[in-house]
C-alpha cells in the first residue's frame, strides 16, 4: 500500500478526530523515521511489511481516542519536543501562556538574576524545563507528589540539557517542612488538577491519569491547599484553571494574601502582600 493511499484509508478511520490527516501523518512520520514534508514528496512510496503492520498498530489505538502523545511518546510544548507517558497529562498549548506571562513579569523587572521559580505539580516537567530554557539565569525547582512524573521530568531535563533541582513531595511542603535555602521572593508555576469531579471530559482525556485530572467537587481543592502553605509568603503565583473557577480562585488566593495583578485566557497571576517569613509547617499529631 502507498503512503497516500494508506493516508487516504486512515482519514476516514479516524472520521471522530478535528485533524484526521495531520493524526495520521504524525503516526506515519513516528514509524518511517521521516518528516511530514519527506511524506509530500513520496506519495508513491510503498509502506509494506513491519512498517505497514507498526503503523496500523497505531492507528487503531488513535481510532480508541488515545491521545498521540501517548502512542509516540512525545508532543511539542512552545516549539520544543517533550517526553510523555500514561503517568502524566498531556501538555496543553493553553499552558504555553504562563511562559509568556512569566517571561513578561520577569522582563519588567529588568533582571533575572538571583530569581528562583518553583514550578509545583511538575508532572512531565514541560513548564520548569521550558523556563530554564527561556530564563537560563534563573534557579529553577520542580516538585511532584508522584516519583514516577519526577522520573520522567528528569528525562525531559536531561533530554534540553539544563539544571533543574527535583523535590519530591506535597505541593509547597519540600520547601516550608525543610527550609530549602530560598531567596525572600520568588515565582511559583502552579498547574495543579482544576476538573470538578463531575465535569464532563472528552474521550481523549479519559486515558489521562485521573489523579492529575480532578480537584474535587469544584475543581480548587489543590489550589485552597497550595494558598494556604504560601500565607506569610511573598510570592508571584501564577495558576491555571477553567474560566468560571476564575473568580472563586481570587477569592481564595484573597484570603490567603494574595492578589490578581494580570491574567490572559485560562492563567492567573497572583502577588502576595506580606514580609516573606518561610516557616516549618506544623506536624500532624
Amino acid at each position: 500500500m502507498t503512503i497516500d493511499k494508506w493516508l487516504e484509508k486512515s482519514v476516514i478511520f479516524l472520521k471522530q478526530s478535528d485533524t484526521p490527516r495531520l493524526d495520521a501523518e504524525v503516526l506515519l512520520c513516528h514509524v518511517l523515521l521521516k518528516d511530514r514534508a519527506w511524506l509530500l514528496a513520496h506519495p508513491d512510496f510503498l509502506l509494506q511489511g513491519a512498517s505497514l503492520r507498526k503503523v496500523d498498530q497505531l492507528l487503531n489505538k488513535r481510532m480508541k481516542a488515545e491521545p498521540i502523545a501517548y502512542i509516540i511518546g512525545s508532543c511539542e510544548f512552545y516549539g520544543r519536543e517533550f517526553l510523555v507517558n500514561k503517568d502524566v497529562l498531556v501538555p496543553r498549548p493553553e499552558s504555553e501562556a504562563m511562559i509568556y506571562l512569566l517571561k513578561q513579569t520577569f522582563e519588567e523587572r529588568r533582571t533575572e538574576s538571583e530569581n528562583r521559580i518553583i514550578d509545583i505539580g511538575t508532572g512531565s516537567g514541560v513548564l520548569a524545563v521550558t523556563t530554564k530554557l527561556e530564563l537560563p539565569s534563573t534557579q529553577v525547582i520542580a516538585i511532584d507528589v508522584d516519583p514516577k512524573c519526577i522520573k520522567l521530568a528528569k528525562k525531559n531535563a536531561q533530554k534540553h540539557k539544563v539544571d533543574i533541582k527535583f523535590l519530591t513531595g506535597d505541593l509547597f511542603s519540600p520547601i516550608s517542612d525543610l527550609r530549602y535555602p530560598i531567596s525572600d521572593e520568588f515565582s511559583v508555576l502552579a498547574n495543579l488538577p482544576y476538573v470538578p469531579n463531575d465535569y464532563q471530559i472528552n474521550q481523549a482525556a479519559k486515558h489521562e491519569p485521573k489523579l492529575a485530572l480532578f480537584g474535587g467537587n469544584d475543581g480548587l481543592d489543590l489550589y485552597r491547599r497550595l494558598f494556604d502553605q504560601l500565607r506569610g509568603v511573598i510570592a508571584t503565583v501564577f495558576t491555571e484553571s477553567l474560566p468560571f473557577q476564575h473568580k472563586e480562585l481570587q477569592e481564595i488566593a484573597k484570603e490567603a494574601g494574595y492578589e490578581q495583578i494580570d491574567s490572559h485566557d485560562l492563567i492567573q497571576v497572583f502577588k502576595g502582600r506580606y514580609t516573606a517569613t518561610l516557616k516549618r509547617a506544623p506536624r500532624q499529631q
